[in-house]
């Protein structure tokens, strides 16, 4: 079925905003709301087909929004990796994982609904030392995860219940990698803002990275595929890598290494600066990294990212205006040696 009205979330960030533009950007599609607690994102303010409904999923009354507006396509991603932008910790989870469950209620009970996307994250697999060199979508994580991590686990857990509850809706979950752009909100956004960027001793982790047009690119492609092969769990990434020091040369910022036991002190710092809002969770990934397998999207939802890790990563830096803070002859010798 062909989606006709289509309900985005999380219309006040950047890429629920985004997505829900480009959906609305589509004739084919009758009708396009976003629904979001607070104002939407300003990729969305002042798009004409695109309707705006200021709700909270966390409440039943989501219920009537997708019942009375005759939602056949609900696209998830208020799911937020933000502690702080969340009001802390609790209000994150509640939001992240109360949200989902009320959401998909109204789902289970709006019989027209009929396709269901959502936004999950690489962070289910957590980061450790036993990781395998690349994650599949059938392996399980080496390590407990925490924080967002554990948000999107459980998030995916009530999917799954969801599915078969409804097996009539098409339900598709991409395991999305670190955000990066001009213009996303991401975690790792402002870390390469710091003129020294912390790297923990000894560890030099890899980062697989999607830019931010990439990943609307992939949930509107979603809402295009109504046949079974879109139903399950993806890994959405640029199939490269690069190293953290790689990518602090890129930046031209100065590499600050700390030893192991002093790292959440670190963290505790560059949160209090107001710079980035890391979490254990986030120490760990500065330490370990994490890589997917992406063949899974490429073969089954004919999805490839226009942008490689590299590619996204220095559209972000060119975006944000970041400029080296190294002398340009270091900086042009570290990058000779940067293969």
């Amino acid at each position: 079925m062909t989606a006709r009205v289509v309900l985005v979330t999380g219309v006040s960030r950047f890429l629920g905003a985004a997505t829900a533009k480009a959906l609305a950007e589509d004739e084919s599609i009758e009708r396009v709301i976003g629904v979001d607690v607070s104002a939407p994102h300003s990729e969305l303010t002042g798009h004409t087909r695109a309707e705006f409904v200021r709700a909270d999923i966390r409440s039943p009354l989501i219920a009537k929004v997708v019942d009375s507006a005759s939602v056949d396509t609900v696209v998830h991603t208020d799911i937020n990796a933000s502690p702080s932008a969340s009001g802390g910790r609790a209000s994150m989870k509640e939001a992240n994982v109360m949200g989902t469950m009320r959401l998909l209620a109204a789902c289970q009970h709006a019989e027209r609904v009929r396709r269901l996307i959502v936004k999950s994250a690489s962070a289910v697999y957590g980061s450790s030392g036993r990781d395998p060199a690349m994650f599949t979508e059938q392996m399980q994580p080496r390590t407990l995860a925490g924080g967002y991590g554990r948000d999107a686990q459980d998030v995916e857990g009530y999917v799954r219940s969801f599915m078969r509850r409804r097996p009539d809706v098409v339900v598709t979950m991409l395991r999305f990698a670190n955000f990066i752009g001009p213009q996303i909100d991401s975690v790792l956004a402002p870390y390469f803002m710091l003129k020294a960027v912390p790297m923990i001793a000894g560890y030099d982790p890899r980062l697989q990275l999607l830019h931010e047009r990439d990943a609307v690119d992939a949930l509107v492609a979603c809402v295009a595929r109504t046949d079974g092969a879109a139903a399950g769990v993806f890994n959405v990434a640029a199939p490269d890598v690069m190293l953290l020091s790689q990518a602090i040369l890129r930046a031209g910022r100065v590499p600050l290494p700390v030893v192991g036991p002093a790292a959440t002190a670190v963290s505790r710092l560059v949160r209090a600066l107001g710079f980035a809002d890391f979490t254990s969770e986030h120490i760990q990934f500065l330490r370990y990294g994490r890589a997917m397998d992406t063949t899974l999207a490429r073969e089954r939802l004919a999805y490839r990212p226009v942008y490689s890790t590299v590619g996204a990563f220095d559209d972000y830096l060119n975006g944000r205006g970041i400029t080296s803070t190294m002398p340009l002859r270091v900086l042009r010798a570290a990058l000779r040696g940067d293969r």
